[in-house]
Parts: structure tokens; C-alpha cells; sequence
């Protein structure tokens, strides 16, 4: 696919990929989710996180060695529909939309109850409307003006995570804390409040569901490569430092977290970042945390609008979804994809304004599914390319996935077992059957307008090629 002066402008340097792909992972994941990821496996939770950061690192890597290989708008979409045919490219691509809008339905919820810490009276779904106003009008904009802001905004984030770390090892070293504070914290906090895995293998197994949801929207780098400045630079070196600071970010928090507090506690007065402040005796703790919070949510649900409106563009330029998505504005932004991620975002305004609280726990679930299927599908693209490539081709990839083909077969065997963790735990059932639903549906949108379009689409290229011999 050639880069027409008319088509995406690569406008993203490597600071901007790198911190998007922060942005879309370090969301409402760490801050939100993280304490019910505690409550059910304690302090095995670290566990959890490293493995499940191991396996999403080689997902990153198989997308990285097709990425760097063949640099599109769309990329992982794509891609399957070259290697595994364009019926899986078009249930991949389609099931990532699906899965950025649910995220983004997460983050838009949390938005809503974080500014609810401020004005009790306003009603939620208010919040929720402005927002997606807000960030639709960015998204409109130059993708150099929605890079930077980005960029600022989850440097707001991981600057606060990193006072946050700190802040809780001169708690744990020097027992700074504030004089109504008598619990005792340090490294035994992890084991004394019943053992290291108190809740068995199966807390642990269990938490993997939530765990799995925290990684999702980092895919957004593969995403990035038919913006970026120059991929095949910028990409192995975001992929390369991503995880690694994701894991350091995820685990040494929660290490932090349940080494000052005993875990059953976590998540029981509001964000447990919110407790580390107010501990270090910083009275405005709570309003510092809720302005960095809400700065998270809205740099994740930014970077998912820019990921789900990408891929679409890819599929319409595929014929997989309405010409329209194809649309570019002058500042070369697809801007009809916007206005329709847009549109499913005022879903969720209709249901912050119908349902109670326990729309998150659901809404997480689902996004694990789409994010789980997701990577799968890149995974089971990657492993397609290699088969077809002779070994010279080989060779010469730029990025090479390490130690295949076991790593990848080992991330495939983790995914297809974190549906099993959806399909047996009472509480995330209903993800998996939404997904399932889904997926069929997908099926039966393909077999009835996109296949015939798509024969009929050759047919008329064909008639042209003949008339222009």
C-alpha cells in the first residue's frame, strides 16, 4: 500500500509512539482495576503480572516482526487478511474496534466517577457527554497536535506513578506516615495476612481475567506504523521499551502497595493511590490523585478513538467496512471513523445513565475477551507469514521474534487458557459469550456483504487491468 501525498501523514515521532502505547496500557487498568485484581489472587498477583506481561510482550514482538517487515495503516488487520485470508483480517480488524470502544466505554465510566469525587450533585452522565465531545474535537485535529497531547498526558500519568513508587519505599524505609497511622508496613505485609497466595491457585487463576484487561490497547504501537516518522527505527525500539517499563510500572506499584498496606485492605477507601498520599501526610492527596486519574482516563480513551479509527480506515480501504471510513479531512485524519467512535460513546453515556456501578466489572471482562482474541490473531498471523516465507526471507527480517517457534507457541497456549479463565469463573461468563456472539456475527456480516463486494470488486479490477494491457 503506497503512502499517497493524499493519504495518513506520518506525523508521529518515537517519543510520541512510545508514550501512546503507555497511555492506551497505563489507563484505568492500574488505577481501577488493580484492586480487584488484589482481592482475588493477594500479593499473588505480582505473579500474575509477570506472567501475563511475558506473554503480551512476545504478542508485541510478533507484531513488531510484521510491522517492521511491512509498515501499514491498520497493520495487524491487515495482516491476517494477507496471511490467514481476509476473512480473519476482517473478524480481527472489526474485533478491535469492538475492543477500543469497549475500553474506551470503561475509561469514559471511570471519567464519570472520578468527577463525581468533585461535584456530587452533577450527574454522571454529564461528565461522560463532555468528554467524549472533548476528545472526539482532538482526535479531529493533526495527528502531530494529538501526539503531543498524548505525549503530555501520560507523562502526567507515569510521573505520578513513579512519586506514588517512591513515596511508598520512604514509607516502607524511613515509616514516614502520618501521626493517625499505626499499621505496621514492610516486606512482610506479603506474606502475613494468609501467606503469599491466600486465596489458592485459583485466586491467582481468577485474576488473570482482570490482569489481561490492565495490558490491553498496547497493539496501538502496530497501529502507529503507517504514521511514524521512520518504522523501521522507531518500532523494534517503542516494542523493546514498553513492556518492560509497563511491568515496572504494574508490579513495582502493587509491590509497593501491599508491602505498606495488608492487601485485604486495598481498594476498601477509595484508589489505593489515593491511601499511599494521604499516608505520606499530604493533605490535597486525594484532589492531586483524582487530576492525575482523570488525566489517565483521558489519554487512554484518546489513544483508543486513534486506534479504533485507524483501523478502520485499513478495513475501508480493504472494502471490509463503508467506503466512508476511508474519508480523509485535510489534516489527514480519517474523520468519519471519529465520528462514529464518537457515536458508540454516547452508548455509554445512555449507560451511565441506566445502569449502577456494577457496569465495570462487565464492560472489563468483555474488553479482556476482544483484547485476548486480538492477540491470538496476531499471533496466529505471525506464525502464518513464517510459514510462507522461504528461509533467505527469513534471514532478513529487521525484527525477528525471539526463540521461535517456541516463545510464540508458549503466548498462543496462555491465550487460549485465559478464555478458559473467562468461560469457568460465574462472574466474566457473560464476556465470553458476548465475544462468541460477536465473533458470529462477524462471520455471517463477511459470508453475506463483504465476500460478494469483494468478488464483485475483483471482478471490475480485473475488467480494468484488461483494458488498460
Amino acid at each position: 500500500m503506497h503512502q499517497q501525498e493524499k493519504g495518513l501523514k506520518r506525523g508521529l515521532s518515537a517519543r510520541h509512539i512510545r508514550f501512546m502505547a503507555l497511555g492506551s496500557a497505563i489507563g484505568t487498568g492500574l488505577f481501577y482495576g488493580s484492586a480487584s485484581a488484589i482481592q482475588m489472587a493477594g500479593p499473588a498477583v505480582l505473579l500474575a503480572y509477570l506472567i501475563g506481561g511475558a506473554a503480551v510482550f512476545m504478542v508485541m514482538r510478533a507484531l513488531g516482526e510484521m510491522a517492521v517487515h511491512n509498515p501499514v495503516a491498520g497493520s495487524f488487520g491487515q495482516y491476517a487478511s494477507t496471511y490467514l485470508g481476509p476473512m480473519a483480517g476482517f473478524i480481527l480488524g472489526w474485533t478491535y474496534a469492538f475492543e477500543m470502544i469497549i475500553v474506551c466505554l470503561a475509561d469514559v465510566t471511570a471519567f464519570g466517577i472520578y468527577m463525581g469525587f468533585w461535584f456530587p450533585e452533577v450527574a454522571r452522565w454529564v461528565w461522560v457527554l463532555g468528554i467524549v465531545f472533548l476528545i472526539g474535537g482532538l482526535n479531529l485535529c493533526n495527528v502531530k497536535v494529538f501526539g503531543e497531547m498524548e505525549f503530555w498526558l501520560s507523562l502526567l500519568k507515569v510521573g505520578a506513578i513513579v512519586a506514588m513508587i517512591l513515596g511508598g519505599f520512604g514509607i516502607m524505609l524511613f515509616g514516614i506516615h502520618s501521626a493517625g497511622d499505626t499499621q505496621a508496613s514492610g516486606l512482610s505485609n506479603l506474606w502475613a495476612h494468609g501467606g503469599f497466595m491466600p486465596n489458592g491457585i485459583g485466586g491467582l487463576i481468577a485474576s488473570f481475567a482482570v490482569v489481561m484487561f490492565a495490558f490491553g490497547g498496547i497493539e496501538i504501537i502496530g497501529i502507529t506504523a503507517g504514521e511514524a516518522k521512520d518504522p523501521q527505527r522507531v518500532i523494534p525500539k517503542a516494542i523493546n521499551a514498553v513492556p518492560l517499563r509497563i511491568l515496572l510500572f504494574y508490579v513495582l506499584t502493587l509491590f509497593v502497595l501491599m508491602a505498606i498496606y495488608p492487601w485485604p485492605q486495598i481498594g476498601s477507601q477509595g484508589s489505593p493511590f489515593v491511601q499511599i498520599f494521604s499516608n505520606l501526610g499530604i493533605g490535597s492527596a486525594a484532589t492531586i490523585l483524582n487530576i492525575v486519574v482523570i488525566s489517565a482516563a483521558v489519554s487512554a480513551i484518546n489513544s483508543d478513538i486513534f486506534g479504533a479509527g485507524r483501523m478502520m480506515y485499513g478495513l475501508a480501504q480493504q472494502g471490509q467496512a463503508p467506503k466512508g471510513f476511508a474519508q480523509l479531512s485535510k489534516h489527514g485524519v480519517p474523520w468519519m471513523t471519529v465520528l462514529v467512535m464518537g457515536a458508540a460513546l454516547l452508548g455509554g453515556v445512555v449507560l451511565n445513565y441506566l445502569i449502577p456501578e456494577n457496569v465495570f466489572l462487565l464492560i472489563a471482562s468483555i474488553a479482556t475477551f476482544a483484547t485476548v482474541w486480538v492477540w491470538l490473531m496476531i499471533l496466529f498471523t505471525q506464525v502464518a507469514m513464517r510459514r510462507s516465507m522461504t528461509r533467505e526471507q527469513v534471514a532478513e527480517l529487521k525484527f525477528p521474534v525471539p526463540f521461535w517457534p517456541y516463545a510464540p507457541a508458549a503466548a498462543i497456549v496462555f491465550m487460549l487458557f485465559v478464555f478458559g479463565v473467562l468461560g469457568y469463573f460465574p462472574d466474566t461468563q457473560a464476556a465470553l459469550m458476548v465475544g462468541a456472539v460477536w465473533i458470529v456475527l462477524l462471520v455471517v456480516a463477511y459470508l453475506l456483504w463483504v465476500k460478494p463486494a469483494a468478488g464483485q470488486g475483483a471482478k471490475v479490477h480485473y475488467d480494468s487491468a484488461l483494458s488498460h494491457r
